[in-house]
């Protein structure tokens, strides 16, 4: 499988190193200095669960000379979906696969209607990891990936796909409905998103103190009302699983929202909370708390304001 990864940042740079090391060819599509350590010294992983190791992979600035690729993994920050789909047309082939694994549950169509809609298969990332410094990735928890065709069918390419992944030691799961499990993560991560980035605090702080845990639960709990308007099928206890998550989470992780507030980075804030505030004004359902949320944070959503 020649394997092609646009988005080489916490959650690219993760899968893509391990794919590499297990013998996969990867291509890693990065910029600047990130792309100048990369070729220098290889990807690196500094991960708590496990200890520092490294891949060689190739790194390319350009996807304009190179062959097509069997399989893309999609990895760009939402706001950057249709310009890296832009990107990708010199490596699609008529039965390349383009696997989302971004945030939000809209990724899918924006890249289908650049390049087609029988190239794209949506998934979901559980991964906490951001990029430490150039050519490096720092790995906190999780790393497991959920995918499938967006018709459910279970492809030829995606079982190739869960192959290189089983090789790579990537807990993977090819799932039939696709599109229930990307509402699934949008309630798992956004509140928390929201939560460690209002408090600049972690997980910890926002699950012990009473009144922080409810503005978590709140965002939860009008995500919900949005998700049965528009026909996501979730579990009676999904309430209950986003709890479940919450307390699983290492006490000192924070969102990749937060790390890119506290780096002075654009925000994914439109993918997140604007999506769920517009979707909830169509189906005529109040969002009190995803709006006082996205409206503090709104001065940040292209990097630290200047004065």
């Amino acid at each position: 499988m020649r394997l092609v990864i646009v988005g080489a940042g916490g959650t690219g740079g993760y899968f893509g190193a391990k794919l590499a090391k297990s013998g996969t060819d990867v291509t890693f599509l990065a910029r600047g200095a990130h792309l100048k350590a990369i070729r220098e010294h290889g990807i690196r992983i500094r991960s708590r669960a496990e200890g520092e190791w490294g891949a060689d992979v190739r790194a390319v600035e350009s996807l304009s000379r190179e062959p097509p690729a069997d399989f893309v993994l999609f990895c760009v920050k939402s706001f950057d979906t249709e310009s890296a789909a832009e990107e990708l047309r010199p490596v699609i082939a008529a039965g390349t696969g383009v696997l989302s694994l971004q945030n939000g549950v809209d990724n899918e169509d924006k890249i289908a209607r650049i390049l087609g809609p029988g190239h794209v298969l949506g998934g979901v990332a559980y991964v906490f990891s951001h990029i430490e410094a150039p050519g490096v990735i720092a790995h906190h928890q999780l790393g497991r990936i959920v995918f499938g065709e967006l018709d459910g069918d279970p492809s030829v390419r995606a079982r190739g796909f869960a192959e290189a992944c089983a090789r790579a030691a990537i807990p993977v799961e090819i799932a039939a409905n696709i599109r229930k499990v990307l509402w699934e993560k949008y309630l798992s991560i956004a509140p928390i998103s929201g939560a460690t980035s209002l408090t600049r605090l972690p997980v910890k702080f926002i699950r012990e103190i009473p009144e922080t845990r409810r503005l978590w639960q709140m965002q939860v709990d009008e995500l919900l009302a949005i998700a049965d308007a528009e026909g996501a099928g979730l579990d009676p206890d999904m309430r209950e699983r986003c709890a479940r998550f919450l307390d699983s989470l290492a006490p000192g992780n924070y969102s990749s929202l937060y790390q890119d507030l506290a780096q002075g980075k654009r925000l994914e804030l439109d993918a997140l909370h604007g999506y769920g505030i517009k979707r909830g004004e169509h189906h005529g359902i109040p969002t009190p708390v995803l709006f006082a949320v996205y409206a503090a944070l709104k001065p940040y959503i292209d990097g630290k304001p200047v004065f």
